[in-house]
């Protein structure tokens, strides 16, 4: 899908994240994760124009926030700053020859959607004047869940199906991870995170310990997602 399709502002980011995937082999974890998530921005970019949702204006501003915390990712390693603690696993495991694709993809999906969007959603929220509770915003944060799976729940399943078939219907661990990580839950916990946050915005120390803490939580999940498993049957 070209960037020039649907929301220009978010046909930016694309670009920008098209530059960065550029100077990644195919196998970089960062650059697996990222053509996953380009898939995903490629499709709210025409859905932003094409009343699937209530304030599309929001939504855009949404994730262009959204993509812009991804692309801070390798902003910090370009000119070596720390990576924030959720993404730090998949940055330090992203040349592993033992992992799989999806264990990467999942991993990106756990820091951008379990981390990130909480952060977005604030941010959106902030600069438009509205709180997270104003009417209309979660039934559009919901309807994005929609777009997601168009992208996701096909690569999920086409990746099951192939180990069950393989391994003749019994699943390996790696599958059985799969299988259990949900966008859909992951995506409820970021909601829930996004409206903590935006009460504790203006705290100080405790706003800033909130996000460490989330940023250490999602980082921990991201290194059981990228365990490496005895695999007893060939990669397809």
């Amino acid at each position: 899908m070209g960037v020039t399709e649907g929301s220009v502002a978010i046909g930016r980011v694309i670009a920008a994240m098209d530059a960065e995937r550029s100077q990644w082999s195919r196998t970089d974890g960062l650059g697996v994760f990222s053509d996953v998530y380009r898939d995903v921005t490629s499709l709210v970019a025409v859905r932003v124009t094409d009343g699937t949702f209530n304030d599309p204006a929001f939504v855009e501003d949404l994730d262009v926030r959204f993509a812009d915390l991804f692309l801070d990712v390798p902003r910090d390693l370009a000119a070596r700053r720390t990576v924030n603690k959720a993404w730090a696993p998949l940055v330090e495991r992203r040349a592993h020859p033992d992992l799989w694709p999806l264990q990467f993809a999942l991993a990106g999906m756990n820091a951008h959607i379990n981390h990130d969007l909480a952060l977005a959603v604030v941010a959106t929220c902030e600069a438009r004047g509205v709180p997270p509770t104003a009417r209309g915003v979660h039934a559009d944060f919901e309807r994005v869940n929609d777009v997601l799976a168009e992208v996701v729940r096909p690569l999920r399943q086409s990746f099951l199906d192939r180990r069950v078939v393989a391994a003749g219907g019994e699943l390996s661990p790696v599958a059985d991870l799969v299988s259990n990580f949900s966008v859909d839950k992951a995506r409820d916990a970021a909601w829930a995170n996004a409206l903590v946050l935006w009460h504790v915005r203006d705290l100080g120390f405790v706003a800033a310990a909130a996000r460490d803490a989330l940023a250490r939580t999602v980082g921990l999940v991201s290194r059981q997602l990228l365990t490496v498993f005895p695999e007893p049957l060939d990669r397809p």
